[in-house]
């Protein structure tokens, strides 16, 4: 499954790095650096999947995931939390937030694909259960 992957980061170096590895494999990403361009994007198109960085400026990922599920026009875009911290409790708060998964910062550019693929099609095959 390839499709359109909307990626909320603010840090520059990570947009690049995760934006080219899921470009070269399929994707269409579409790269955001705050909350509010967030939903401004998804406003103008859902994506499939959204990869959230959890330590945004202003509003952070894991507030802005809430958000996302609370609304029903949203709700059903499965969220993958991305994060440099991966403690236990990071992933758990994730998970807890609404996210489908966590993803630790740095990626690992040789499974990050694949990694954001089956957090689609998982989110999909439960959708059509």
């Amino acid at each position: 499954m390839s499709g359109r992957i909307l990626l909320v980061e603010d840090n520059p170096a990570n947009q690049l790095l995760a934006a080219a590895v899921l470009e070269r494999d399929g994707f269409e990403v579409v790269v955001v650096e705050s909350a509010v361009d967030a939903l401004t994007a998804i406003a103008f198109r859902t994506p499939d999947l959204i990869l959230m960085d959890i330590q945004l400026p202003e509003v952070d990922g894991l507030t802005l995931t809430r958000q996302l599920k609370a609304d029903p026009s949203t709700a059903a875009i499965p969220i993958v939390a991305m994060s440099a911290h991966a403690m236990t409790v990071d992933r758990d708060n994730a998970l807890e937030a609404g996210c489908a998964g966590f993803i630790t910062k740095p990626i690992d550019t040789r499974l990050f694909a694949d990694q954001v693929r089956g957090y689609a099609q998982l989110e999909t095959a439960e959708a059509g259960s």
